[in-house]
C-alpha cells in the first residue's frame, strides 16, 4: 500500500468520523429535543458540579408543577419574564393554602440555596438529558452572538460533512468506473 493510498485513506475516515460526530451532536442538541417537545440550553456556570459543569448542553421538557419533586432538575428564568435563565436542583416544594406551588432551588455546588423562591411560570422545564462538555465551544463567545455562532458552527460542519460524502461518492464512482473500463479491455483482449 502506498503512502498516498494510505494519507487518502486516513483522509476519508477522518471525513466520516466529522460527518458521524455532527450528525450525533446535531441529534442530541437540536433534532431529538425538538422532536420530543424540549428545548436545549447551555450551563454557563460552575454551580451545578461535578455532574453538569460549565459547557453541559442541558435538554428541558416542560413539566406541570405537581409532577416537580425534591431532587429533579430545573431550568427556569432568574427573574419571571427575563430571558436569563438557571439550572439548579429542586431543595424544597412549597404549597400554599390556596394550591399554589413555589420552589427552593440550590445548586450542586453551592453551599446555600437560591435567595428567591421559584414560582411555576418562570420554570422552563424538567432536566430530559443533559450531555457533560458538548456545547462548550459555546462558552467561548457571548450571549446575544452565541447563537448565530452556534449555528455557523453547525453550518460549516455540514457543509464540511457533505463536501466529504461528496468527495467519497465520487471516488466511488471513478473506481467503479475504472474497475468496468478494465473488465472492458479485458474482455475486448480475449475477444480479439
Amino acid at each position: 500500500m502506498s503512502l498516498r493510498t494510505l494519507r487518502t485513506a486516513a483522509g476519508k475516515a477522518f471525513a466520516l468520523l466529522a460527518a458521524g460526530l455532527v450528525v450525533i451532536v446535531l441529534a442530541l442538541a437540536v433534532v431529538v429535543p425538538k422532536l420530543g417537545g424540549a428545548t436545549s440550553y447551555t450551563i454557563l456556570t460552575g454551580s451545578m458540579r461535578p455532574h453538569m459543569p460549565p459547557g453541559t448542553l442541558v435538554v428541558v421538557k416542560p413539566v406541570n408543577p405537581d409532577q416537580i419533586r425534591v431532587g429533579d432538575v430545573l431550568t427556569y428564568q432568574i427573574e419571571s419574564g427575563k430571558k436569563a435563565v438557571a439550572t439548579h436542583r429542586v431543595e424544597r416544594v412549597n404549597l400554599t393554602f390556596d394550591g399554589k406551588y413555589t420552589f427552593i432551588m440550590k445548586g450542586d455546588a453551592n453551599q446555600v440555596a437560591d435567595l428567591s423562591p421559584v414560582r411555576p411560570e418562570q420554570i422552563k422545564g424538567k432536566r430530559w438529558y443533559a450531555v457533560a462538555y458538548l456545547a462548550y465551544p459555546s462558552l467561548l463567545v457571548g450571549g446575544d452572538i452565541r447563537e448565530v455562532v452556534v449555528m455557523g458552527a453547525v453550518v460549516v460542519l455540514l457543509g464540511y460533512a457533505l463536501f466529504s460524502f461528496g468527495g467519497a461518492a465520487r471516488d466511488f464512482r471513478t473506481s467503479r468506473r475504472t474497475k468496468v473500463d478494465v473488465v472492458d479491455r479485458e474482455l475486448e483482449e480475449v475477444g480479439s
